[in-house]
């Protein structure tokens, strides 16, 4: 078992932690390890989670109903598919992934790699812009009707995914999100500074304050939010 190199530029934690939590809890198979550099030599961005931050997101997905009966998660942002491999092996079977990414090379490349990596038959790529699906999903779909949700694409649309996304967990499910303390920008900032930022600031702070769920925030690689709906 190998891992991925954790983007410690992008750390919250001390850069020792980081180091230490990626040697120590970063680890993945060969598939995985080899999945990013191969998305970068197809001219992919290199924005995936680290090994350590993706064992998280699969051990909250499997600590859900996601990972115990027939289940549905959604998330926002395919990119490579690297994420949604983590997420889609830990569905019990007969669970569904459905994953949106407007990006036709990156919904082409993660098709591939779902197919490799054995979970194809789970996952759905919604090649739209997410804000376009998710009026179009939740009408389908209705409220109460996802297990996991996973925030991993435009930080400035943070606010209007959870608007859209909050409803759409089940009670028991979990919405968790990217990137809430730090990218090329750190939360730290000053209002103002960065409009990914400032979005980002809007949502952290609506999901801590709405009664409807019970929300932390891990500092793992760029922040991660886990909140719990009643």
């Amino acid at each position: 078992m190998s891992r991925q190199p954790s983007q410690q530029d992008e750390s919250p934690v001390e850069p020792g932690f980081a180091s230490y939590i990626g040697e120590v809890f970063g680890r993945q198979d060969e598939f995985m390890d080899s999945l990013m550099p191969r998305a970068r030599e197809a001219g992919l961005p290199d924005i995936a989670l680290s090994a350590d931050a993706g064992r998280t997101l699969h051990l909250l997905a499997r600590m859900t109903g996601a990972g115990r009966g027939p289940s549905l998660a959604l998330e926002l942002g395919t990119l490579a598919g690297y994420s949604g491999i983590w997420i889609a092996r830990a569905l019990a079977p007969g669970g569904r992934l459905l994953t949106i990414e407007p990006e036709p090379a990156h919904a082409a490349f993660a098709r591939r790699a779902f197919d490799e990596a054995g979970v194809g038959d789970a996952v759905e790529i919604i090649a739209e812009p997410a804000l376009d699906a998710l009026p179009g999903l939740r009408a389908e779909l209705g409220d109460a009707s996802l297990d996991l949700v996973f925030l991993d694409a435009i930080k400035t649309e943070y606010p209007d995914y959870y608007e859209l996304c909050a409803p759409m967990v089940k009670p028991g499910g979990l919405l968790i999100a990217d990137n809430v303390l730090t990218s090329d920008w750190r939360i730290t900032d000053a209002p103002g500074s960065d409009e990914r930022r400032d979005a980002v600031d809007r949502f952290n702070r609506a999901v801590a304050s709405d009664d409807r769920f019970f929300a932390i925030c891990d500092p793992i690689r760029a922040g991660m939010l886990v909140a719990l709906r009643r």
